[in-house]
């Protein structure tokens, strides 16, 4: 029996290396698996939320869209596409949204977060800039997923709650209307939940602390150096399980270059020397992905014809879900 794997990145910044590691990297890999059918999107609606200029969305859509291809997606096995064209996935949404309780979306951790800021600010309205984009989130979310029977969403662990709310949504509406909808498990990578930044923080488009994954090479080597180090002297010992710049290293490394990386930390080794060989590894590894970028940003057609083929083959499979809701829930 055939898996729908499904996942997605928001448009809302150029895609870095925290995103390829933690995001990227792994839904690739999930391609190779026997009897899956993989659904990657660029969230473009849940993108609306912190973007409102129409020209930076289209662009950051491509951009993800670039990024997707050049990292080694190919678009006959695995369909990409643009969420806001596949109309089916808000069809959905309205429905669903008759079904959930409004206790459900006042558990969501972005909503609570939102009410905690305008807490902590003494503000007298807890829902203070709170639009029904945010506070939906999860229902959308939802949407994106039960449209097309997905079996497994790859998520970090900030994200299991959306996996959890979709299938909460999906047991109501299964309990009341009989056993249409499918209920998806979350995929966690534990491996790859917590990707360094310059700062040494998670890497977060937030924090302003991201490491672009397609910048000339002047621009990477500026900003690896300027990742958060310790005092300790080149002939120091240093634990590289501790390390920022041994995560990302290893994570574009062999398994053979990691063990020898791992030996120069325990014997002693400069952090400029660390970050020379990072930087190094990491150029070795986009040189051909950042090609294949470039060429894709400055011919943007050949992108939309790509995501314009994949919303096809989204609609013609959200369609099925959607007509058994439709006729589940008006006859």
């Amino acid at each position: 029996m055939t898996q729908i794997i499904l996942t997605g990145i928001k448009p809302s910044g150029t895609p870095h290396l925290g995103n390829y590691l933690g995001m990227f990297k792994p839904s690739l890999e999930l391609m190779k698996r026997p009897n899956t059918q993989c659904f990657y999107f660029i969230a473009d609606i849940h993108a609306l939320n912190t973007i409102q200029d129409p020209k930076k969305m289209k662009q950051l859509s491509l951009e993800a869209a670039a990024t997707w291809i050049a990292l080694g997606l190919d678009p006959e096995v695995a369909t990409l596409y643009r969420e806001s064209d596949v109309p089916e996935i808000s069809e959905l949404y309205s429905y669903i949204a008759h079904t959930v309780p409004k206790s459900v979306m006042n558990m969501a951790h972005a909503y609570k977060a939102a009410i905690q800021e305008n807490r902590e600010n003494g503000r007298e309205d807890l829902d203070e800039g709170v639009y029904m984009g945010l506070y939906n989130y999860p229902m959308l979310m939802a949407a994106d997923i039960l449209a097309f029977n997905t079996s497994i969403v790859p998520v970090g662990k900030d994200q299991t709650q959306h996996v959890e709310i979709a299938r909460d949504i999906a047991r109501r509406f299964n309990v009341r209307y009989g056993d249409i909808l499918k209920f998806p498990q979350e995929l966690v990578r534990e491996e790859a939940a917590i990707i360094p930044g310059l700062d040494g923080r998670k890497m977060s488009k937030s924090y302003d602390n991201v490491i672009p994954l397609f910048l000339p090479e002047k621009q990477m080597q500026k900003l690896i150096n300027q990742i958060k180090t310790d005092t300790s002297s080149p002939e120091d010992p240093k634990d590289p399980d501790t390390s920022s710049l041994f995560s990302l290293y290893k994570a574009f490394s062999t398994p053979d270059q990691t063990e020898e990386m791992r030996q120069k930390y325990l014997k002693g080794i400069g952090w400029g020397q660390v970050k020379k060989e990072l930087f190094e590894i990491i150029q070795l590894f986009l040189a051909k992905p950042y090609s294949i970028y470039q060429e894709l940003i400055l011919n943007p057609q050949k992108i939309e014809d790509i995501l314009a083929s994949g919303a096809k083959k989204a609609r013609s499979q959200a369609q099925i879900t959607l007509e058994n809701v439709r006729k589940a829930l008006l006859g």
